[in-house]
């Protein structure tokens, strides 16, 4: 079978590979779509945490089930995704009932080879059912379910105000999922095309530009003075995770989806005179990823809107850099296999 390997930063190599043997406990799915993330652009780049090379990209995935053991309810021949974070089931996390942040967390694409392949094997008890959405669909249910963990973290409550830092993918997911919660969206980005984006698509009535000079005072006036009750940031950029602090409401939670290398910083006293509440929200679970699936099938979310291009597989590495340029206009690449 076909694979495409990042060999090193920068580079990304099609080779042949053995088409995997169905083994106990796995699943082995025919590949259909991929979907580009941030983490694989990022791979890429060569800035990405927890990453070593070479590494076979790709965890937004979806395909047709060929062979199983250990699937009970699953049919031979069904559309499926699944959940790409391989956790052990006993560390202190996984005891805790929260598997996304095992300690010998296996992410599918990072610390694991993914899913630019032909056909991939996985853990059965990974597995989610298609239930009538499209490969499309399925192939973008993990970066949704990405933003309704870190709104399920945040507590969003009806009313409230949300501050989403950040409109590509991952922010537009969480964005979905806030309103879905009954929060007041504000949508803050540096790019106009994907705030209007967030206008036209998403029916975000607050868009903000942050490299605004009064992007604080606007903020300030949406929410009567008030400032945020809850701010995300889904960017993963330094500068743009430490200004966010700034936005915070008296008693605010600030939820971290966004990921980067180095070091935050904030201002001790201003946070600590809010009483602010600080969080990481890693991955997602099997519950985020049944709330996406359901409000997917009740037409609360259209992940198909996200979709600005699509590549047949054998001219992905030709066109993986560009998406790198926000010149291109990209929110969701998709890559499809026949």
């Amino acid at each position: 079978m076909r694979t495409l390997v990042c060999t090193e930063p920068g580079t990304l190599a099609y080779s042949s590979d053995e088409k995997p043997t169905l083994s106990e406990g796995q699943a082995i799915i025919k590949i259909k779509r991929i979907g580009i993330c941030g983490t694989d652009l990022h791979a890429y780049e060569g800035t990405q945490p927890f990453f070593s090379y070479p590494r076979i990209l790709g965890h937004e995935l979806s395909g047709e089930l060929i062979e199983a053991d250990g699937a009970p309810g699953f049919q031979i021949g069904e559309a499926v995704s699944f959940i790409p974070y391989f956790n052990c089931g006993t560390c202190i996390a996984c005891r805790m009932g929260k598997p996304n942040c095992c300690t010998h967390m296996q992410v599918c694409g990072v610390h694991v080879n993914g899913g630019m392949v032909e056909y991939l094997s996985v853990p059965s008890t990974a597995l989610l059912h298609g239930d009538g959405l499209s490969f499309d669909e399925l192939a973008l249910v993990e970066p949704l379910a990405i933003g309704a963990h870190g709104v399920r973290r945040a507590g969003v409550e009806a009313g409230e105000f949300v501050l989403v830092v950040g409109a590509g993918p991952i922010g537009l997911g969480t964005m979905e999922f806030a309103r879905i919660a009954g929060g007041q969206v504000i949508a803050l980005d540096v790019n106009d095309r994907r705030l209007q984006f967030c206008k036209d698509k998403l029916r975000v009535a607050h868009t903000v530009n942050a490299l605004d000079a009064d992007a604080f005072e606007q903020i300030q006036g949406i929410t009567s003075g008030d400032m945020p009750t809850v701010v995300i940031d889904a960017t993963g950029n330094l500068k743009a995770i430490n200004n966010s602090f700034r936005y915070m409401a008296h008693g605010a939670r600030y939820v971290l989806i966004g990921l980067q290398k180095g070091d935050i910083s904030f201002n001790h006293p201003e946070f600590h005179k809010r009483e602010g509440t600080l969080m990481s929200s890693r991955n997602a679970t099997r519950q985020d990823f049944e709330h996406v699936l359901t409000a997917m099938r009740a037409g609360e979310v259209d992940p198909k809107t996200y979709i600005t291009h699509r590549v047949p597989f054998d001219n992905v590495a030709h066109e993986f850099e560009s998406w790198l340029n926000p010149a291109t206009g990209v929110i969701k690449a998709l890559v499809e296999i026949p």
